[in-house]
Parts: structure tokens; sequence; C-alpha cells
């Protein structure tokens, strides 16, 4: 309790205090639906024709499309093309996005027949579609990870979500860099998903462990074997201006001795990529109330970056659960689900980068109706569009006056735009000049 208390006493004095709400309005919409699969590399071993058998417990469904969750049938014939973890900064040469994909299903426990990459994607924001121009496959033929993978005796040695969950990315010349949460670790691979390098997470000169870190054994205590929550490795990577820095954030507070939080705040960590290592820097970013993780974390100019802050809720407030239901409602309705804007030139004497200002993904202007003829359980006002998923994972600018933000859809499990419905991929283009323009 001491060390919430002190936290408290930091956080009043953030200049967070002066941020404000800001406008947004949806200026484009395009989906990828949630049933959308491809064949896996020709080399791959042959059971990845087959994925999600591990997504009911500990024991294999073997019978492809034999169990429903929220509409769709599992497990699945081909690889899903799900769960945008996250944008990288640069786009292709085309102008298409390069969007990461995370670990599968969820878990390092039911992931390991989910193969892992990236894939090229472009929004269509006239039709509505999103066409996928690539997919690039993760593979380790070298054996540069540093423990046992699914597929070790392989010779292409593709990974799967059994070994990594990547969730950020970024291009620095013809590296892909990705972060991810088990270890966590940055991976670093060619453009063509080629494998080049692992490297342990540093904190204060000693290796940060999450509870799924390869090397951690059983018993192991909170706070002193492992100091990161499960699902609390790299969520956001975003690359500075100097086009070699790499800055992680966390997804969740760090455990102190004790097994509590430090802070209702997530550290953030320089990389530097030509030296492969880490410098040591570092800022905090405060959450704001009600958040308990980010999303995605990515630069718009030389210091000022957008991070997405997220709760643990999906599907709109208005379709809540009351009193003892349980059917026909949504019982964590999605509350806290925004943008913010932080600057990195502003960092105060106990390391809080300033917040600038924030938008509310709950309550976006549609007032030409872009998103009229998309379903959403609940009562949500004319002329007003909303987000409500669980995991809102990429955010990128998108012009002088507009970003791109969508969300993971956590195939099949997560469904909140329609009650027993599982989630598409959504990209939504903001307009935003009052956002872009704060200082």
């Amino acid at each position: 309790m001491r060390a919430l208390s002190s936290v408290a006493a930091l956080l009043a004095a953030l200049p967070a205090a002066a941020q404000e709400m800001v406008p947004a309005e949806l200026a484009g919409l395009s989906v990828l639906p949630a049933y959308s699969f491809s064949a896996p590399p020709a080399d791959a071993p042959q059971e990845t024709w087959i994925s999600g058998r591990f997504t009911a417990g500990a024991a294999p469904v073997r019978a492809p499309m034999s169990l429903a969750a929220n509409g769709l049938m599992r497990p699945f014939f081909g690889q899903p093309l799900q769960g945008f973890s996250g944008y990288a900064a640069a786009r292709a040469g085309d102008g298409s996005l390069y969007a990461l994909i995370d670990n599968g299903f969820g878990s390092k426990a039911n992931s390991s027949d989910a193969l892992l990459g990236l894939t090229r994607i472009v929004p269509d924001f006239e039709t509505g579609e999103t066409t996928v121009i690539e997919r690039v496959w993760l593979h380790d033929p070298d054996g540069l990870v540093p423990f046992r993978i699914t597929h070790e005796a392989t010779e292409a040695r593709y990974l799967t979500g059994a070994d990594f969950d990547p969730e950020g990315i970024q291009i620095v010349g013809d590296t892909v860099w990705i972060g991810e949460e088990f270890g966590p670790y940055l991976i670093s691979a060619t453009r063509a998903g080629r494998v080049t390098g692992v490297y342990p997470t540093l904190v204060d000169g000693e290796e940060l462990f999450s509870p799924d870190h390869p090397a951690l054994r059983i018993p192991a205590t909170a706070g002193i074997d492992w100091k990161l929550p499960r699902s609390g490795g790299f969520e956001g990577l975003a690359l500075a201006a100097d086009g070699t820095t790499l800055w992680g954030m966390l997804e969740k507070p760090l455990i102190v001795e004790g097994g509590e939080n430090e802070g209702a705040f997530l550290r953030v960590l320089a990389f530097d990529t030509g030296a492969g290592e880490w410098t040591g820097e570092s800022f905090r970013f405060a959450l704001t109330p009600g958040a308990v993780a980010i999303g995605d974390f990515n630069f718009i100019d030389e210091t000022r970056a957008l991070v997405i802050e997220r709760d643990g809720g999906q599907g709109h407030a208005s379709l809540a659960c009351m009193g003892s239901e349980t059917e026909g409602c949504f019982p964590r309705p999605a509350e806290v689900k925004r943008v913010t804007l932080i600057d990195t030139a502003q960092i105060d004497a106990a390391g809080f980068v300033a917040r600038l200002a924030q938008i509310d993904l709950m309550d976006i202007a549609d007032p030409d109706r872009v998103g009229a003829g998309l379903e959403t359980s609940g009562s949500i006002a004319e002329g007003t569009f909303v987000f409500p998923f669980v995991t809102i994972e990429s955010v990128i600018r998108d012009g002088e006056e507009h970003i791109l933000v969508s969300n993971d859809n956590n195939l099949p499990f997560s469904a909140g735009r329609v009650l027993g419905v599982a989630d598409d991929n959504e990209i939504i283009r903001l307009y935003v000049p009052e956002l872009l323009g704060a200082e």
C-alpha cells in the first residue's frame, strides 16, 4: 500500500493534469471478416493446415469444424488472418500497411498450431474492404531462438504462438523488429521473416521475466522470480525519429516484492538497433483512470506519440448485464477505450511523460453515417460511432489530420460489436486535427 500511495502522490504532480479530451470524427471504415484464412507455407509441417485444436482445454479437438464459438466452427482449416496487434510506422513502397498478427488464440497453451507472422494490408475506405497483399511467416532456420520451439526438429523451424506472443512491430531498413510478451523479448528478422536475433529485456540491468518466460521454473514467486504479469510484455513498440532507437512500452505495470503492482504506470524502455542492446534510458507512462493496459504506441513526429489505452471490457454499456442477468447482455461492457497523445520532450523529475490530449473511441462523431451499415448491439445515439472491442491494438498517423485505429479480434472469442458474433478486424480512419495538433 505504501508503494501505491507514493505513486498517487507522483501522479498528482504530473503534466497529465493538463490533458484535455478532444473530438474524433469517423472518416472511413474498412473490414477484414473474422472468417479469413490462408494456407500455411508449403514446407510447414502438415499439422499446420488445421489450427485451433487446443482452444477447448488441454485435450486437443481433432475433428475440424466440430466446436462452436461465437457463430464460428473450429478447429479451422488453414491459418487465420486475425488479431492485428500493431502497425509499423513505415509503410511499404506501394503504401500498404505492415500489420503484425499476434500469437494466435490468446495464450501459450492454446496456440501451438498457430503460425506467427505479419501481413501487408490495404484498407479501402471507399468499398469498406481490406485487401491482404502479402503474408510473411516468421521462421528460425539458423537456430537463434534460445529455447526449444514447437517445430524444433524441422528444417524451416516456423514459429508458433506457443513460442512467442508478438505484439509490436517496426521496420528499420531491411530489418523487422518485433516486441513480444512471453519473455518478454525483442526479435529481429529479415523482411522475409527469417529470425536474425532474439534479445532478452533488461530493466535496471537485470533480465525481466514474465510467468511465461521459457527459463522460469515452478515454484516461482511474483515480484522476485518474475516481475511482469502474464500478457504484460511489449504491447507497444515505437520507432524514434532518429530511425534507430526503439521504445518498447510494457502492457502492464511491473510487480514488486510482495506481489503488488509498482503503480498505475507503465515502463517504456529504449533499445539501440544499431548496437543491438538496451541503452538504459526509460520513462514512465501514467495510465488513464480505469485503463488496465495499452494497445499500441507509435510516434507521429520527433517527440510526440500516440498510445492506445483500454480497460478489459467489451460491448456497449447500454446492454450491460443487470443483477443476475447472464444472457443477452454484456457482463463487462467497454468503458475506457482511448487514444492518448504524449510528448517525450516533456518528462518530469519523476520520469513521467506528459499527456497532451485524448480521444474517446466510445464516442466518435459520425455525421456522415460512415458506420451506419455496421450492426452494433445496444442503443447507440444517432450520429455516434463506437469501437467497443476488448483489445484495440493498432494506431498510426495517416496524413496531416487523420489516424488509423484497428482492433485485435481474438478469433473466435471476442464479440464486442454484436452479441454472440465473432468480431471482425475493423480499421477506422478518424479525423482528429485537435489531437494531432496538441502541444
